[in-house]
């Protein structure tokens, strides 16, 4: 296994202003400046993990995935490569913008903008400083969290996370979506953490479902609910 975790995560989004106040004020994230117009979050004592830019789509715009070294990434190019997916190699001005030390990107079967990377920044000499009321966020080396990708193909999807990125399945669950329709939901690990990806064949606009970052404790989800809720944004509670 060489992808390490998930480490970061870009959205483009139509209100920029919205998804500031909700990733602060909502979910206790850290406002962690701003380049060229992408505004960047922070849950760690990483330079950032979440930025949010300009966008029509209203969706995730890309992901990074972390591998250990120099080495790590070079062995995922050549694997990518291999593979036939085409490979660039990130310039001085992308790493730069990035805050890491090398990376690649290129796309997945299904277009999505993917990116490798190692030598992620630190900022020790800052310490996070939530946005609101939240104990802590539990990252280290399960990485960021996770999100659910919603494909065409689940069977191409999980061919390449897997033969080709080195994700390994952790379950299935078979997710019923009516009375007479079940949609299988895989849940694929890099890390100690369950899942840090979940694919699945929702017929869904956006490409994900759904994000996950989590929280030392359950006062922490609380908490969170309550803020969220005083909006009316809850669609899905607590309850079985």
């Amino acid at each position: 296994m060489c992808i390490k975790s998930l480490g970061y995560m870009g959205f483009a989004v139509k209100d920029v202003s919205a998804w500031r106040s909700f990733l602060t004020q909502k979910l206790g994230l850290m406002e962690a400046g701003a380049t060229d117009d992408v505004y960047l979050f922070r849950i760690d004592s990483r330079a950032w993990r979440i930025a949010v830019q300009q966008g029509e789509v209203d969706d995730l715009a890309y992901a990074g995935y972390e591998v250990a070294d120099a080495a790590g990434l070079a062995q995922m190019a050549e694997k990518l490569k291999k593979a036939g997916i085409a490979v660039t190699t990130g310039d001085a001005s992308l790493t730069k913008r990035r805050g890491v030390m090398g990376l690649i990107s290129f796309t997945d079967p299904f277009g999505l903008p993917l990116e490798i990377y190692y030598g992620a920044s630190e900022v020790f000499e800052k310490p996070f400083l939530p946005g609101a009321a939240v104990s802590g966020f539990l990252t280290g080396e399960q990485g960021l969290g996770h999100f659910v990708y919603c494909v065409p193909d689940s069977d191409k999807a999980l061919a390449f996370y897997t033969d080709v990125l080195g994700f390994q399945l952790s379950d299935v669950i078979d997710m019923k979506m009516g009375p007479d329709v079940t949609v299988p939901a895989y849940f694929l690990h890099c890390n100690e953490r369950h899942h840090t990806l979940a694919i699945v064949a929702f017929p869904l606009p956006k490409r994900i479902h759904h994000f996950m970052l989590e929280v030392a404790s359950l006062d922490d989800v609380g908490f969170a609910f309550d803020r969220v809720d005083a909006d009316g944004l809850i669609t899905s509670t607590l309850g079985r």
